[in-house]
Parts: structure tokens; C-alpha cells; sequence
């Protein structure tokens, strides 16, 4: 009961107070990779912690069946001991339908949007195949319409997407920036990330952690995109490019160069900041590691332990 209740708190300041703080953190900005590993992190770890606390229920409510030796029925009594008093059948029957049951919809909601996404990028290119044309040079397709955009379509399809009026508002140097962008944003396999945080979005609507996770790594992924054709092009001419395309809007599977956010992503290139340190990466680096492994660890240590018993069958000097 005891580790229950501790997954359990951990799990709901996670998934505000955290999300609340890693909101409102600057440093995401200076490494979006971190920042997005940074907010998968959290997500998975309020996940785990549900998920470990509905186990932890289950753990002391557990029967040993009536053959099993005498040393085993011990150690389950160490285990017991260590877990807290037992709750009965009910109580165990709770943790492991709260556990199978958060697991079943994050893992169902997630892939239905991978699914859907990938099934609204086919029907899309289906419909560019019509009205494209394939730009040999810019290894792109050229779509005539009156709104400069410029977006990808990941997965299966790996295509990028320009409109007649974004060619024409753009330099070349611009241009080479935006194709670099969704270049980038299709080696990254971006699409995955940004699935994943509106999948678990979707599976739990009200809770903070999963509705900033996915706002914040939408952005994040963005931003990283960005620094990948800043690589390759002027800060300024790159900033130019997404003012240009701020107005175009790409279709919901896609990954867009301009679109509503554009313009605070041109304050962060012309204002950038100090890239974090060494020191700062390996911080929060160290960070991301413990969100996952901290659950976890709460959840295994009774057991850990019970497992030092004498009457329990465990040699802890074989997994060193």
C-alpha cells in the first residue's frame, strides 16, 4: 500500500506541478532535442507510476498455489512485509485493472493516431498527385496555389511540399533554408514524436502533463528542424523564409515550415540564445534518465529488499 501510495503522489505532482515547471524552463529552447527527450520523459514516467502503483496493489493480494514449496510461501511473505498489509482480492483486483487499463488506452490511442496520421498522408498524396507537379531541381512537389507554404509528408510518403507562391516569395538561399528544415524533419522521423505526445494527449484529455507535452513538442521539433537549416543557411535569411510562410497552413498529417507558430520562431533566431553547456546538457540529460528510472525504482526496491532474505531463493550476486 505504502509503495502504492507513493507512485501514486508521484505520479499526480509529475503530471502537474513537473509539467507546470518544465513549462515554464527556457532551457528546452537552447537544446530542443533535450527539451523534447526532456518532455517524453515525464510523459512516460506519470505513465509508469500509474501503471507500478496499480501493480503494487496487486503484488500483496497475490496466492501462492498449493504445491509450491515452503521457502517460496516465505519469501512471498517477505515480499508481503515489504510491500505493506495486504488489501485482499479487491483491492488487488483494482491495481491490476487500473494498471491493464491505462496501459491498454495509451498504447491503443497512440497507435490509432500513428494509424490515422499515416492513413491522412496517403490520402493527401493521392490528392497532390493530381494537381503536383515534381520539381527534379528542388526534389520537391510544386503545388499552384495563391499562399506561400512549405511543409513534409513523413512515414511511407517522404515528401516535400512547396506552393507556386512560395517560390515566388522566396530567395534561393531562403529556399535551400526551408528545404533543409523538412529535410530535417523527415530524417528525424519528427512525425513519431509529435504522434506519440497527441496520442497520449487524446487518451488522457484532462491531465497537464500530456496536453503541454504535446503543445510543447510541436513546438520543440519546430525549433530543432530550425537549427538543422540554420546549418546550412544565414539565421536571418532562414528567419525571412518562415516570416514569409507564416500564413501557410499544411494539412493536419504534415510537418510545416511556417504555420501560427512561425513568428516566435523567428524571435528565437534573431534574438538566439548561448547554446547549454556541457555541464548543463549532461544535467539535463541525468534529468531525463531519472524521470523513467525513478518510478521504477520505487517500485522494486520492497522487493530488492525481501530478495536480501535468507528464505528467499534470490542470488542478487548474479546480476552483478
Amino acid at each position: 500500500m505504502i509503495v502504492a501510495a507513493v507512485l501514486a503522489g508521484y505520479a499526480a505532482l509529475a503530471a502537474t506541478l513537473g509539467a507546470a515547471a518544465l513549462r515554464r524552463a527556457a532551457w528546452p529552447q537552447r537544446a530542443p532535442a533535450l527539451g523534447v527527450a526532456a518532455w517524453q520523459a515525464l510523459s512516460i514516467s506519470s505513465v509508469l507510476a500509474v501503471v507500478l502503483a496499480g501493480l503494487a496493489l496487486a503484488v500483496p493480494t497475490n496466492v501462492v498455489a498449493a504445491g509450491l514449496a515452503e521457502l517460496l510461501q516465505a519469501c512471498l511473505w517477505a515480499l508481503r512485509a515489504e510491500y505493506g498489509p495486504i488489501g485482499g482480492p479487491l483491492l488487488g483486483a483494482v491495481g491490476v485493472t487500473v494498471a491493464a487499463g491505462v496501459t491498454g488506452r495509451a498504447t491503443a490511442l497512440i497507435v490509432r493516431e500513428l494509424a490515422g496520421a499515416a492513413r491522412r498522408r496517403r490520402r493527401h498524396q493521392a490528392l497532390l498527385a493530381l494537381v503536383a507537379r515534381h520539381d527534379s531541381r528542388l526534389g520537391a512537389l510544386v503545388v499552384p496555389h495563391q499562399v506561400a507554404a512549405a511543409y513534409c509528408l513523413p512515414g511511407g510518403c517522404r515528401q516535400v511540399v512547396l506552393t507556386s507562391a512560395a517560390l515566388a516569395a522566396l530567395d534561393d538561399e531562403q529556399l535551400a533554408s526551408v528545404l533543409a528544415h523538412e529535410h530535417a524533419h523527415l530524417r528525424g522521423r519528427h512525425h513519431l514524436a509529435v504522434g506519440a505526445a497527441t496520442g497520449l494527449r487524446r487518451a488522457f484529455p484532462g491531465v497537464p502533463v500530456f496536453r503541454h507535452a504535446a503543445e510543447q513538442i510541436a513546438g520543440l521539433i519546430e525549433m530543432l528542424a530550425d537549427d538543422a537549416a540554420v546549418a546550412h543557411a544565414d539565421r536571418h535569411s532562414h528567419a525571412a523564409a518562415l516570416v514569409a510562410l507564416a500564413e501557410g497552413a499544411a494539412p493536419s498529417p504534415a510537418l510545416a515550415a511556417g504555420g501560427p507558430q512561425a513568428l516566435a520562431r523567428v524571435r528565437r533566431l534573431l534574438a538566439p540564445h548561448q547554446p547549454l553547456g556541457v555541464l548543463h546538457r549532461a544535467a539535463a540529460a541525468l534529468v531525463v534518465v531519472v524521470l523513467v528510472a525513478l518510478p521504477i525504482a520505487v517500485a522494486i526496491a520492497p522487493a530488492l529488499v525481501a530478495a536480501q532474505s535468507p528464505y528467499c531463493p534470490v542470488d542478487l550476486t548474479a546480476l552483478s
